[in-house]
Parts: structure tokens; sequence; C-alpha cells
């Protein structure tokens, strides 16, 4: 993109774990805290050349790797409580916000965590 000189749209995938922690994800949520700070200091880095790096930070979503959580039910009643929006992430809910990072619509956006989590992180 630099050596294109036409800018661009990053966006990084990380999780509600790279801002809050969660005994047993030691490993993953300091892999995701990484791609939060990651995500901060490459759009310092590329601002200039007018590409905007962002990140999505989503928490647990229905796909093949989580569907063990759906289908303990005990885990799930355990997790929606956590959750203000009283539901877990479906893969249709990450798309709006890959559309909105990608579209105009964000292009004064740079080094944001943009939080996909049924309000996880609001308390």
């Amino acid at each position: 993109m630099i050596e294109q000189g036409r800018g661009g749209k990053v966006i990084l995938v990380s999780s509600t774990r790279g801002l809050l922690g969660m005994k047993n994800y030691t490993g993953y949520a300091t892999s995701k805290g990484a791609v939060h700070i990651l995500t901060r200091s490459l759009a310092c880095e590329w601002g200039e050349y007018g590409i905007n790096v962002n990140a999505i930070a989503p928490t647990v979503f229905r796909t093949a790797l989580t569907q063990w959580m759906f289908d303990d039910q005990e885990r799930y009643k355990v997790f929606l409580q956590r959750i203000p929006i009283g539901r877990l992430g479906e893969p249709e809910d990450f798309i709006g916000a890959v559309i909105f990072l990608s579209s105009h619509a964000s292009d004064f956006m740079t080094g944001a965590i943009l939080y996909v989590d049924g309000g996880y992180t609001a308390g």
C-alpha cells in the first residue's frame, strides 16, 4: 500500500480478551492485547501514507471452533449472563463492522479497536 501510494484500509482481528483478562486465558489475552497495540502503532506509522489501521474485537461468536460453548447449555448460560444484549454473536454480526471499517464512512478512523461484543466490555 505504501509503495502504491493510494492509501488503504487494514483491519486486524482481535478479541475482547485484548482488553479484559480471564483465568486460564493468559496466552490468548496477551496475544490479543498485542494486536491492540499493533493496531495503534501501525496507525501512527502508516497514517501519513493514507492507510487506516483498525481492529475488530469480538466476544464469542458462533463458529465451528466455538460450537462446543453453544452446545453446553450451562456454559452458554454463564456466557449470556455477561452480555447485556442477551445473546452470543453470530457470524452476520461481524459483517457490519467489516463493511464499516472498509468503507469511506470510517475514513477518519485509525488506531481504533471496534468492540463487537453485545455490550460485554461496557460493564
